[in-house]
């Protein structure tokens, strides 16, 4: 009973936690190369009332870095605003820091995305009595089927870098985004990740990068491959010229050889040759020696 009552207890006290906000927590996808600079486009023209920008970023898949555009998209409630996900260097991995919607825009890196979204905050809209205005200077409406505008002077900041952090954008999040992380949060719609999907399967979406990894890649694969080949070349030539000088070592060897053996064997023959008449020289100079009857005795 006891256990059960301090299980029943654990369980309690962790349903009431507050779960922590997506801007708080990563998603964990980290890589060791950065996203590329953001992507230069035209904001399509807003579809109608209600709908939001929600800017273009670079997301991360099998093969690496691809572009997600910027699409219109309406808010899950009135009253909310999107908070686009940004990339944090840190430790040396880059992190992927998911966007979501709530009642205040928090912290996104302070980057540029655009239309808007100049790094902190967002200029391109408002709500007012549940319904959304637009600032006609940075969003691209038709004023025709859109009456809710408004026009306020935004400064544009050119930088088109993707991630905060050493060598990126040196930003960090202010009161109004750290109160921001309190608020309560809804993940991406269904709709943007079905526009995030659909982006990962155009191929036109996919960072240059890679395909110049690729390309880079397969060079240097032909240059391996026609080094090897020389060097194999190069090897064979060795062994066919090590072969060739071993062979031609051993014929002159051989030649050496048979030649000193045809000098013995002549030497030989002339020495047999040579061996009678140098008997009867021995003969000749010293007669008595050969008739001399080996069993008499010398005289004295």
């Amino acid at each position: 009973k006891l256990i059960l009552l301090q299980c029943l207890l654990l369980a309690f006290v962790m349903l009431a936690a507050p779960a922590p906000s997506q801007a708080q927590v990563a998603v964990g996808i980290s890589v060791h190369i950065g996203p590329p600079p953001l992507r230069v486009y035209a904001q399509p023209i807003c579809p109608g009332p209600g709908y939001l920008w929600t800017p273009g970023y670079w997301a991360y898949g099998d093969d690496g870095y691809y572009w997600v555009p910027g699409a219109w998209v309406l808010a899950p409630e009135p009253g909310f605003l999107w908070t686009p996900g940004y990339w944090g260097f840190a430790e040396g991995v880059y992190v992927w820091h998911a966007g979501y919607w709530g009642p205040h825009v928090g912290f996104y890196g302070g980057i540029n995305y655009g239309f808007g979204y100049g790094g902190v905050g967002f200029a391109g809209g408002e709500w007012r009595h549940g319904a959304f205005f637009y600032n006609r200077s940075v969003t691209n409406i038709n004023v025709v089927n859109i009456h809710n505008t408004y026009n306020r002077t935004v400064i544009v900041n050119e930088n088109h870098v993707a991630f905060n952090g050493e060598g990126g954008v040196r930003a960090f999040p202010d009161r109004d985004e750290m109160r921001a992380e309190h608020d309560r949060h809804i993940e991406a719609t269904h709709e943007q990740m079905d526009h995030r999907d659909s982006a990962f399967r155009d191929r036109d979406n996919r960072d240059d990068r890679a395909d110049r990894r690729d390309d880079r890649a397969a060079q240097r694969d032909e240059q391996r491959e026609n080094r090897d080949a020389q060097r194999n070349e190069q090897r064979e030539n060795r062994d066919a010229q090590r072969n060739e000088q071993r062979e031609n070592r051993d014929a002159q060897r051989n030649e050496q050889r048979n030649q000193q053996r045809e000098n013995r064997n002549d030497n030989r023959q002339q020495q047999q040759q040579n061996r009678p008449a140098h008997n009867n020289n021995e003969r000749n100079n010293h007669p008595d020696k050969g008739d001399r009857n080996p069993h008499e005795r010398p005289h004295r």
